[in-house]
């Protein structure tokens, strides 16, 4: 067995620390210019992906998985929409 290498270490305790160029980007881009509305839709039917993979593959038991599985989707919708409304992500209400 060979022995192993090691890096140079330099002594600033940290072998693997890069500089970046002047001109380079961030990694996740630049910043906006302008203001973007997020804005969260609540779905019509949380369950609509899932039902189209067809029935889970449990013998003598899919209408009962669809079932609990729908349970958990509807969940998850209903915590996901109460989250953008405490974030104030949710369109706001035309009752006029």
């Amino acid at each position: 067995m060979s022995p192993s290498r090691r890096r140079k270490n330099n002594g600033n305790g940290n072998a693997r620390r890069t500089s970046r160029t002047a001109g380079g980007r961030d990694f996740w881009g630049q910043e906006p210019d302008d203001e973007v509305d997020l804005i969260a839709r609540p779905p019509a039917d949380p369950f609509a992906l899932i039902r189209s993979l067809g029935p889970p593959p449990l013998p003598s038991r899919e209408n009962l998985a669809e079932q609990y599985f729908a349970l958990v989707y509807d969940k998850a919708a209903s915590l996901a929409i109460a989250l953008a409304a405490a974030s104030e992500l949710l369109p706001p209400d035309d009752d006029d």
